[in-house]
């Protein structure tokens, strides 16, 4: 099967499945539209198939034609990938690495190892943000981080997944609060209260969401902000009360005037594993990383268990 398409058409396609239409995708990649329509028939000819469903609504893409844009998406990732690595090469930086993770394990875990990990590389560069676990996941699979750190329950078919650390949601409240004696509380109950919120981009925010979603209700957003030890300067302040991961509440708790309150739902308990594409195909600086992860959890364990 002679197949003809160049970077233009993955953009191209890229372009008109996210709009929907074959004019604003040409816009987007500034191409007329019957230079875009035939550069599309060219490829669907080439290929043998039909890409797009044309309709007087716009298009829509058919199964071969999702799988071409997943496959051009995969491609043009990689391409602006290779692009930033081998700018930071030329700026003196040997490595590149990227890493995702949920809202706990950036805020609470990760920055010991990775000054650690930094001081042995110093000509490693690490692109460090935060996601949700499942689009974590999409991430690692479709090559656009390199290491990834998730909780809770995911699917991570076809990928590498190491054990790394376990951590509890649990309800933080000021140590006035008629909850504070509280041996457990389930999470429904907590929702007539008035919340302190992560920032709608925190990993965590996106969870809670999701499970009040589920749940057909909503999280009363009193204020919202940046930090865990913002939202426990706010609990202490009896500006309300917040869902924090158990290590963070602990550590605040030693200094301000907050209670810990476990969670009776199941989801409050959090499993965080590794996850890579394939631990053998990293860099050795990345498996660097790995390793010190592993290291750090496991120490991390014996600790608690004594």
């Amino acid at each position: 099967m002679a197949m003809h398409f160049d970077l233009v058409d993955l953009r191209l396609m890229v372009r008109v499945a996210e709009a929907n239409s074959l004019t604003r995708g040409a816009e987007a990649v500034y191409m007329s539209v019957p230079t875009a329509s035939t550069r599309i028939k060219n490829i669907e000819d080439s290929i043998g198939v039909k890409l797009f469903y044309r309709t007087s609504q716009g298009v829509t893409l058919t199964l071969p034609g999702q799988a071409f844009v997943h496959h051009a998406r995969l491609v043009l990732g990689q391409l602006e990938h290779l692009s930033g690595d081998l700018q930071e090469y030329a700026k003196g930086i040997k490595g590149h690495l990227r890493v995702f993770a949920n809202t706990t394990a950036l805020g609470e875990f990760l920055p010991p190892v990775l000054r650690t990990y930094l001081l042995a590389h110093p000509d490693v560069n690490i692109d460090l943000r935060e996601r949700l676990s499942g689009d974590i996941v999409r991430a690692v699979s479709d090559g656009q981080t390199d290491i990834g750190i998730v909780a809770g329950t995911v699917r991570t078919e076809n990928l590498e997944v190491i054990p790394y650390r376990r951590d509890r949601l649990v309800l933080v409240v000021p140590s006035d609060h008629p909850m504070a004696g509280l041996s457990s509380v389930p999470f429904v109950d907590t929702l007539e209260l008035e919340h302190i919120g992560l920032h709608e981009s925190s990993a965590i925010h996106g969870f809670l969401r999701q499970i009040c979603s589920g749940m057909h209700r909503t999280i009363r957003l009193r204020i919202q902000v940046g930090n865990f030890e913002a939202a426990c300067r706010m609990i202490e302040a009896t500006v309300g009360v917040s869902v924090l991961p158990e290590s963070a509440a602990r550590r605040h708790a030693q200094t301000m005037a907050i209670r810990i309150v476990p969670l009776v739902d199941d989801w409050s308990l959090r499993a965080m594993q590794i996850c890579v594409r394939s631990m053998e195909s990293l860099p050795p600086f990345a498996r660097d990383l790995v390793m010190l992860l592993i290291a750090d959890a496991r120490v991390a364990t014996n600790a608690s268990a004594h």
